[in-house]
């Protein structure tokens, strides 16, 4: 009996210890992406690459892609960039893609329809990167400006430059204004399980 208590105290101690490791890694990784997010790198490349987000059921732009649409217009006016890709397929039965939402968001605020492409197959990060590199092949570009929300920019830079893309990021907040802590750091926690997962899947035979 004496055994098996000093066994019990031995694990729970060993679990106390490996999740106050653990909360202390996922500090460490929330802080590491806010500051990342924070800095705006852009600078003159062949392409404005926008990420999609959630479409309304209107088929206007949620608040999140209208932002980044908006950020991406003000890089473009700079002439940052000749174009603005703008990638996201349907999702949540929305009437349009997050690309056509986007870039029609664009349109809008002045944008010639001429300088603006669709990418819309693309349901996640990883497949924005995917599908948005085979678009800038095709038009031989090699370099963009990446624009979605500061608290998704590391990812998003880090699945781009997996598909070989040089990316320079640029945060939506540059132009929208900052997001609160509270907005920021629930996002930034599901940022840093998906970059675990990156890793895990990346470290995989074919990853």
């Amino acid at each position: 009996m004496r055994i098996s208590s000093r066994i019990r105290h031995g694990v729970f101690r060993l679990t106390i210890l490996a999740l106050l490791g653990g909360l202390i890694a996922l500090a460490i990784g929330i802080g590491a992406i806010d500051r990342y997010g924070l800095v705006d790198q852009a600078q003159p490349a062949d392409v404005i690459v926008v990420l999609g987000a959630r479409v309304q059921a209107d088929g206007q732009p949620s608040p999140s892609l209208a932002r980044r649409a908006a950020h991406a217009v003000v890089l473009y006016r700079r002439g940052l960039a000749p174009a603005i890709l703008c990638s996201g397929g349907i999702s949540n039965a929305a009437p349009v893609s997050e690309a056509a939402a986007a870039c029609g968001r664009a349109v809008t605020l002045g944008v010639p329809p001429w300088a603006t492409l669709l990418e819309q197959r693309a349901t996640s990060t990883e497949e924005n990167a995917l599908y948005s590199a085979a678009e800038m092949q095709r038009h031989g570009w090699h370099t963009a400006v990446l624009v979605t929300d500061g608290y998704h920019l590391y990812r998003a830079a880090l699945a781009f430059e997996h598909e070989g893309i040089t990316v320079y990021p640029s945060p939506a907040q540059a132009t929208a204004g900052p997001m609160s802590p509270l907005e920021r750091w629930p996002r930034e926690a599901r940022e840093v399980l998906a970059l675990v997962w990156y890793e895990i899947r990346w470290a995989m035979p074919g990853g």
